[in-house]
C-alpha cells in the first residue's frame, strides 16, 4: 500500500510558515510529486491561500483550529483528500496558536492511519519575537515553548537582525528546550529542502521503519485481526509509561459482540460502542516509543496471552 507523507508546519503568527510552504511546494513541483495543502485559519477568511500554486490540491479549513474546535471536520477533510487523490505528500499549515501534538493527534485517525506516514513537525520561529517573548501573555509564552519542544526541525527566521551574542543565547535556549531537533538559522525561511526531507526518507520495510524513525513525536499503528480480552487490555493500559500521550482506535472484545471505539488521553481511557463495521486499526502517539515491544504486546493480546 502506498503511504502519503504528512508534514505539520507549526509556529507562531508571522514566523514564516507561509514563506516556507511556498518553498516546499516549489521543491515538490520540481520533483514531480503530487501535493495537497491543508491551510487552517481561525478567522472566517483565508489570508494566505494565494501562496498555494495551482499544481497543489488546496483545502481550507476556516473559523476554528484543527487541533480542537474543528478536529472532526479536519479528519473528514483528510479522509476525503486521501480517497480522491493519489497523493505523495500533504502539508498542513496550522494556525499560529495551534499545539503541534494536538494537530498530529488529529491527523492520526484510525480510519486512515495505515495509509499515511508522518514526515515530521517543522516549527518556524521569529527570532526577534522569541527574544522579546516576555512581552507576551504567559499562556502564549508557554505555547511558544511547546511548539519548540515538539519540533523535529526548528527554522529560526530573522536571525540577520540579531547580534552574534544574541544568536548564541537563542541557540542555547532552544537547545535547552529541545536538544534533538535539527535547528536551522536563516532569513525568509531560506533553507535547503534536503535538510527537511531527510526526516522522512521512505524505509524499505516495516522492520526498518520501526527502528530507524527519529521523529520527536512518534506514532505506531497496529491492526488487530481478532477480539482481545478486555481485562488484559485494561491491565496493559494501566502499565503504560507517561511518554505515551494518546491512543485511539477500534477494538473487539471477547466478552461481547460489536466494535468499540477507544480513546486515551492524559491517562484516562474512554470506550464507546460503534454501530458501523470498521477496520480494527489502533493508533499510539508518544515519545520514545519502543515499537517492537508494543507490537509484541498487542500481538500477544490477540493470541490470548497476558
Amino acid at each position: 500500500m502506498k503511504h502519503t507523507d504528512i508534514y505539520i508546519l507549526s509556529g507562531f503568527l508571522g514566523s514564516g510558515k507561509t514563506t516556507l510552504l511556498k518553498r516546499l511546494l516549489q521543491h515538490e513541483k520540481e520533483h514531480g510529486r503530487k501535493v495537497a495543502v491543508v491551510m487552517n485559519e481561525i478567522g472566517q477568511v483565508s489570508i494566505d491561500s494565494h501562496a498555494v500554486s495551482e499544481d497543489a490540491v488546496l483545502s481550507e479549513l476556516l473559523s476554528g483550529c484543527v487541533c480542537c474546535t474543528i478536529q472532526d471536520q479536519f479528519e473528514v477533510e483528510l479522509y476525503s483528500l486521501l480517497q480522491k487523490h493519489e497523493l505523495d505528500v500533504i502539508y498542513i499549515e496550522t494556525t499560529g496558536v495551534a499545539h503541534p501534538v494536538e494537530v498530529l493527534d488529529a491527523c492520526m485517525s484510525p480510519l486512515f492511519a495505515d495509509r499515511i506516514q508522518m514526515g515530521g513537525i517543522i516549527t518556524t520561529i521569529d527570532a526577534t519575537r522569541w527574544m522579546n517573548r516576555q512581552q507576551l501573555s504567559i499562556p502564549l509564552q508557554m505555547l511558544l515553548k511547546e511548539q519548540v519542544r515538539h519540533a523535529d526541525v526548528l527554522i529560526v527566521n530573522k536571525t540577520d537582525e540579531l547580534r552574534p551574542e544574541e544568536q548564541a543565547k537563542l541557540s542555547f535556549e532552544l537547545q535547552t528546550i529541545n536538544s534533538e531537533a535539527r535547528t536551522i538559522f536563516t532569513t525568509f525561511s531560506n533553507v535547503r529542502m534536503e535538510d527537511i526531507h531527510l526526516l522522512s526518507k521512505r524505509m524499505r520495510n516495516e522492520h526498518e521503519r520501526m527502528n530507524i524513525e527519529r521523529l520527536r513525536i512518534q506514532t505506531y499503528v497496529h491492526t488487530f485481526t481478532s477480539p482481545i480480552d478486555l481485562d488484559v487490555f485494561e491491565h496493559w493500559v494501566r502499565q503504560l509509561p507517561d511518554t505515551i500521550y494518546r491512543m485511539k482506535g477500534f477494538l473487539r472484545f471477547t466478552h461481547t459482540s460489536g466494535v468499540y471505539s477507544f480513546q486515551y488521553a492524559y491517562g484516562t481511557p474512554l470506550y464507546m460502542k460503534e454501530e458501523m463495521n470498521v477496520p480494527l486499526h489502533f493508533v499510539i502517539i508518544g515519545e520514545q516509543l519502543d515499537k517492537q515491544t508494543l507490537k509484541q504486546q498487542l500481538d500477544n493480546m490477540q493470541k490470548g496471552e497476558g
